[in-house]
Formats: structure tokens, sequence, C-alpha cells
């Protein structure tokens, strides 16, 4: 059975580090584009960032520019997302996707994922 399981997230003041990962089972994720994609109550499902299935491409949504990193390593069936800088707008539950696209902005949008939402994992930024 194909699944992607998040984790990492946990409570956070303003300012610090969480990084999380999104394993994969039942499949190579070398495969596959893999997005990370946040939700926060009373919004809706946005794509935070995303990584080519080589790793050579990657894109950000802007308020994340120079704070998150995405990287990847295929040898353990994982991706990351570094998250530095934290404020507290970045505060939701975080999902990794399969998606369909991964060299351009399009990549953002959840239209474009494949397959269906795992559990995500919840990131606090509070003081």
């Amino acid at each position: 059975q194909l699944q992607l399981v998040e984790s990492g997230g946990g409570l956070v003041q303003p300012g610090g580090s969480l990084r999380l990962s999104c394993a994969a089972s039942g499949f190579t994720l070398g495969s596959y584009n893999i997005g990370w994609f946040r939700q926060a109550p009373g919004k809706e499902r946005e794509g935070v960032s995303c990584i080519s299935n080589g790793g050579t491409s990657t894109i950000y949504k802007d308020s994340v520019k120079g704070r998150f990193t995405i990287s990847r390593d295929n040898a353990k069936n994982t991706v990351y997302l570094q998250m530095n800088s934290l404020k507290p707008e970045d505060a939701a539950r975080y999902y990794c996707a399969r998606i369909s696209f991964g060299y351009d902005s399009r990549c953002l949008r959840a239209t474009g994922v494949l397959g269906s939402w795992g559990q995500g994992t919840q990131v606090t930024v509070a003081s």
C-alpha cells in the first residue's frame, strides 16, 4: 500500500526551527515529485514547497522563501522540510504528498496531488 507518513511537528517559539520528515512506504519515493502542503484552521490547504524526483528542482511559496528548505534522501525514502525563523502564521497541519508537477509553481497546487492525504503533522508556533 502506497503510504506517506509525516513526522517532526511540535510546539516551537517564534524564531525557532523544526525539521519535518515525510517517509514513504510501499513505493519508491525517488520515482515521484513530492510536495509539502499545510492547512490552518478555517483556511484552505496551500502548497508550501515541492521538490522534483531527482532533487534538482525546488519550488517555494513566497512567504517561506529563505526560511524553509526542502530536501530528499531517496536512499532513505524520505523527504524533509527544514523550517527556520518560524512565525505564528506558519502554524498549521503539514502534509506531504506525491504530486504531478515538480519543475514549476504548478507543483504548489493541491489539484496536482496524487493519491490521498496522510495524517499530517501539527506545527504550533507560539511564545
